[in-house]
């Protein structure tokens, strides 16, 4: 017994030096109470709540008609300053804000938080009548936007549809033909890449310029143009700048334009054919083309 207890002792007086040592570190303490227990649950709790919200927000599925829940992340953001409460938009010409908006997907009085000043710019630009877009977000709720649209430079008919087209021929969604009559229409397959150059070789001759109406590509090789008058000036494929040198010329010695005609056709080198149109009692009645020649 007595080497028994000899043993035991020290063992005994090891292990409570070391449970004295761990009992002694004032961090363990702390994470032992109650208290701080208590708060990192909750802390956990509420971080779980804050992520499930803001995925069922950022789902849009607190976004149906009449939702109550809708304004919720404004009136949250608005409270700590963080709401689209002054929101700026310049340069705009045939569009509106409602259409900047939307393509942001931000509403006035809206949650700014996680807004991306250089994502918006690339949204914007990705619109088919943005030339360049500038965004800036001023802390914490003012949006300055400044849009350069495209320019409108014709209305390009196709399959019965009319879309409003800037130089390059690319479509500008939202512009209404109807309100633009000014524009030249042109028609015809591949026209809408090729009407700004055509508008270049006509300003040989201003006077012709003037008149033009509408133009259809042939072919996706030639033009045929067509006068306010009724008259079709049916151009050749290659050099359309001296043909319709010819034709001003010709306009300028005679008043070809203003005779009567139906047509000059200047598809064939050193000539020019005109089709006359004959006038008839019934106004119904279709005009026939007499065929002539002159040098």
């Amino acid at each position: 017994m007595d080497g028994q207890r000899r043993i035991d002792q020290p063992i005994n007086q090891r292990t409570s030096r070391v449970y004295a040592r761990g009992r002694s570190s004032g961090f363990l303490d702390f994470g032992q109470t109650r208290a701080a227990r208590f708060a990192a649950r909750t802390g956990a709790v509420l971080f779980l709540g804050m992520t499930i919200l803001h995925s069922v927000i950022m789902g849009g599925y607190l976004d149906y008609d009449g939702s109550p829940w809708a304004k919720v992340p404004g009136k949250l953001s608005s409270l700590i300053g963080f709401a689209a409460d002054d929101i700026r938009i310049k340069g705009l010409v045939h569009q509106d804000a409602a259409m900047v908006l939307n393509a942001l997907d931000i509403k006035p009085g809206g949650s700014l938080v996680g807004f991306n000043a250089a994502n918006a710019k690339a949204l914007l630009e990705n619109l088919d009548w943005v030339s360049t877009a500038q965004v800036q977000r001023l802390f914490p709720n003012q949006l300055e936007i400044s849009v350069e649209e495209r320019v409108p430079f014709a209305v390009w008919q196709r399959a019965g549809s009319y879309y409003v087209i800037d130089r390059s021929g690319s479509a500008m969604s939202n512009v209404l033909p109807g309100k633009l009559p000014a524009l030249p229409l042109v028609t015809g397959e591949g026209a809408q890449f090729e009407v700004a150059d055509f508008v270049n070789q006509l300003e040989v001759s201003p006077d012709l310029s003037l008149k033009m109406n509408g133009a259809a590509r042939v072919g996706q090789r030639r033009w045929n143009l067509y006068l306010d008058n009724g008259i079709t000036i049916l151009l050749p494929e290659k050099n359309v700048a001296g043909a319709l040198a010819r034709l001003a010329a010709l306009e300028s010695s005679q008043h070809l334009l203003s005779k009567g005609i139906r047509s000059v056709d200047l598809r064939f080198p050193g000539r020019v054919i005109v089709g006359i149109a004959e006038i008839t009692e019934t106004a119904a009645e279709k005009p026939k083309l007499k065929v002539s020649q002159n040098e």
